[in-house]
């Protein structure tokens, strides 16, 4: 069986956004570790073939989920289906997330990105500008 170091893990450059991520994938599923510095976040997007879930680790973000904005902390859990509007921006300093997202697909965790048409609008609610 696998078995990974997260310090020892090569950090990536997003595609999609300022992202700096740490990842893996299996079979059926991929994961990683994601930072974003204060005030960054992806622009607000979907996944069609995609569900993800992700865990807060460190940190704080305002996230935007369907129809929903709140902020989210250490601790938080949260489920995104396929074909929901999400993203977040960092708040306070810097914030780090685990995500798991299936199917694995070619492994990359900025696979199945798809930019909300709203995008630009509920990133600046998001990042309070």
């Amino acid at each position: 069986m696998p078995f990974y170091k997260i310090s020892e893990m090569e950090g990536k450059k997003s595609d999609v956004g300022p992202a700096i991520g740490k990842s893996v994938a299996g079979e059926l599923m991929k994961s990683g570790v994601v930072t974003y510095q204060d005030g960054e976040g992806p622009p607000p997007h979907f996944h069609p073939n995609e569900e993800q879930f992700m865990l807060v680790m460190e940190g704080k973000m305002r996230m935007a989920l369907g129809d929903e904005e709140r902020v989210i902390e250490r601790g938080d859990l949260i489920h995104i289906p396929r074909n929901t509007r999400h993203g977040v921006c960092a708040v306070g300093g810097p914030a780090i997330f685990f995500a798991v997202k299936s199917p694995a697909g070619n492994g990359n965790l900025d696979q199945d990105y798809n930019e909300a048409d709203d995008a630009e609008e509920v990133m600046a609610r998001l990042s309070g500008k």
